[in-house]
């Protein structure tokens, strides 16, 4: 009997050692992310050239961000993109790759991928820190730092260190879990000036 509840301690302590490890703590992220339907939070990015704010929505693959400088609405296959700069709404559907740069969903299983990942020292409690590397040194970022909640195994900050040395930083706070209709995944014309041209680039 002593011997089967040491086999049982072990085999209990090893996956929550593993329950532990980067890999999974990401896995767990998606998991709270989707848990009760979709989320809602709001974001702050910050660079050297000041910050920008504003709010995104996810449900499985699909998500909205919503910001002055840009916005963006995919449904899981076709997505519209906003931006002053153009002027104009774009229709595209985007491949996987694509997509690693605007999903948080897809960002997540591109750095399972592409990047070597260790679990780092955090500063404060309840924190769980993972430091990434590119597998390759032509990426475009150095080193990548996440910051998650431990309580809810939610992300809090991103620190995006770039190989020209610039910085990017990720806040995310006011997480709220929600059931969202698929209408807030389709563009809304309400939401960009008034005549904005669309154009349909699929």
């Amino acid at each position: 009997m002593k011997r089967i509840i040491i086999i049982i301690l072990t085999v209990l302590l090893g996956l929550l050692a593993l329950a532990q490890t980067p890999q999974a703590m990401l896995d767990k992220c998606v998991t709270a992310i989707n848990a009760g339907g979709g989320v809602t939070a709001n974001y702050s990015i910050t660079t050297d050239q000041g910050t920008s704010n504003g709010t995104i929505a996810m449900q499985g693959t699909k998500f909205r961000i919503i910001s002055p400088e840009a916005k963006c609405w995919y449904d899981g296959k076709t997505q519209w993109s906003w931006s002053p700069v153009t002027s104009e709404v774009n229709i595209t559907e985007p491949t996987t790759d694509e997509l690693q740069m605007t999903n948080p969903i897809a960002a997540v299983q591109h750095f399972k991928a592409n990047f070597n990942m260790k679990r780092a020292k955090a500063k404060t409690a309840k924190t769980y820190v993972i430091k990434l590397t590119p597998k390759k040194k032509k990426d475009n970022i150095k080193t990548l730092w996440l910051y998650f909640d431990e309580n809810t195994s939610l992300l809090r900050t991103a620190r995006f260190e770039m190989s020209d040395k610039s910085v990017y930083i990720i806040k995310i706070t006011g997480y709220k879990h929600t059931s969202l209709p698929s209408g807030t995944f389709h563009f809304d014309k309400s939401l960009v000036p008034a005549g904005t041209q669309v154009v349909d680039l699929r």
